[in-house]
């Protein structure tokens, strides 16, 4: 990076240096073996709440002839029964809380879009551990007391803007509320107010960007040092693009209303190597999405969690559908890195055969010369066979011929790379829907 901004805490230390052992908390220091002692008696405990306070996970456990007595060890999770988002939606809206209503003191839940939203509670000690794990987790990507957060995620029942927010504070920084949308004022907003870090989705900042150079404002001299972005997968040239454009340090965060929010995971901006993990409250797993085998550590596949320490809501072994691996720690060895999810099982397209992630295509495109970060898939039937058209976004300078040029790169990249042949248009600047939340890559237009 160019810039090394003076972080607020303390005279010459800069952000992206690794944080200093003193702000390390408890959990953050314990050595692997005290991880694990941990871990386990957390699980038993969680697992007997689950048994005698959730009718479904009741009738699942007795169903697999397991019981909580039955963990001994760590591996022994293997023989308890997955919980699953139908579980959730079976039990709208209240059947997965563990606890009474008069202590849950706050609802959450998903869109809803394809069915039931998923819906989530939150006791007292639910709330503060969560604001813990997300101070934690902005520390972890360089934030420090003082510093002002503007969040940029939705507020509401989605987990993302007040997941951030109470995080920012209970760090001891200045919250900048934003929320989504009124793109222009936010741009207002950063330039007036001047905050040092913004919590957004990759693609809603990618919007920000483009306002930011409509207005003739170059984002490289803002005020942000670093960006903590989730809530929708994203690559590795997404990071460059946003790297290279806003002069940032852009690091992950990962989290999922079903465990808890954002907070799971979180990327430490000093190595930028995948997101460790909160393994003293998340125990995770990788399995085989096809054939639910545990899979060894370092094998890619699906990230199973269970929560270790939740009240309300306990999730035993959730099949979060994202795709991922598990590495060993680094900057903090003693809680092992998830890699960063660029795939969901949900989000695989079967075209012809050939399973294809809208990752691999922004991969391909991000890294052509003359095209735009924003993309659409669109999936049209032609006779009897599927067929997609990639529509990419041509940067204001780029002329005609490299437009064709584009086109003929990304269509050859896409099909030695992924092994299906596409149609790829590159249209107009501006042209793409922009996102103000989480970003529709996809858009399906066959005949059902």
């Amino acid at each position: 990076m160019s810039r090394t901004p003076t972080d607020a805490t303390g005279p010459g230390r800069k952000l992206g240096e690794p944080t200093p052992p003193e702000l390390l908390d408890a959990g953050e220091r314990m050595t692997p073996e005290e991880l694990g002692a941990h871990q386990l008696v957390r699980l038993r405990s969680t697992l007997r709440h689950a048994y005698e306070h959730v009718e479904l996970y009741r009738r699942k456990f007795d169903a697999a002839g397991v019981g909580p007595e039955d963990c001994r060890t760590l591996a022994d999770l293997a023989k308890f029964p997955f919980t699953t988002k139908a579980d959730f939606r079976d039990a709208y809206p209240f059947g997965m809380f563990a606890v009474p209503m008069s202590e849950v003191r706050r609802l959450h839940a998903s869109s809803g879009t394809t069915g039931r939203p998923t819906v989530v509670g939150y006791t007292e000690r639910d709330l503060s551990l969560w604001a813990d794990l997300v101070a934690r987790s902005i520390r972890a990507a360089g934030g420090r007391p003082g510093h002002k957060v503007h969040i940029a995620y939705g507020y509401g029942l989605f987990t993302g803007g007040l997941g951030a927010h109470y995080g920012a504070e209970r760090l001891g920084c200045t919250v900048i509320p934003a929320s989504g949308g009124m793109t222009a004022r936010q741009v207002q907003l950063i330039q007036d107010f001047r905050p040092e870090i913004i919590m957004v989705t990759p693609s809603y900042l990618l919007t920000l960007l483009d306002e930011f150079e409509r207005q003739g404002i170059d984002p490289r001299g803002t005020s942000l040092r670093i960006g903590i972005f989730g809530a929708e997968p994203w690559t590795e040239e997404m990071r460059r693009e946003i790297e290279q454009r806003m002069d940032i340090h852009a690091v992950d965060i990962y989290g999922l209303s079903e465990a808890l929010g954002p907070g799971v995971a979180q990327e430490c901006v000093d190595t930028k190597d995948g997101l460790h993990l909160w393994e003293d409250h998340f125990l995770p797993e990788i399995v085989d999405p096809f054939t639910d085998r545990v899979l060894a550590d370092g094998t890619g596949g699906e990230l199973v969690l269970t929560s270790l320490t939740k009240e309300a809501l306990p999730v035993i072994r959730y099949r979060t559908r994202d795709l991922t691996r598990l590495l060993p720690g680094t900057a903090r060895p003693a809680f092992r890195r998830i890699e960063k999810i660029t795939a969901r099982c949900d989000d695989m397209i079967i075209l012809r055969g050939v399973n294809v992630f809208p990752s691999q295509i922004e991969e391909i495109a991000l890294r052509t010369p003359g095209v735009a970060p924003h993309f659409q898939l669109r999936l049209s039937r032609r006779g009897r066979l599927d067929h997609m058209t990639v529509r990419v976004e041509a940067r204001p300078d780029t002329g005609p011929d490299r437009r064709a040029e584009a086109a003929r790169e990304i269509g050859q990249g896409i099909k030695d790379g992924v092994g299906v042949t596409v149609e790829v248009e590159v249209v107009d600047p501006e042209t793409l829907e922009r996102s103000v939340g989480k970003i529709r890559r996809v858009v399906d237009q066959r005949e059902r």
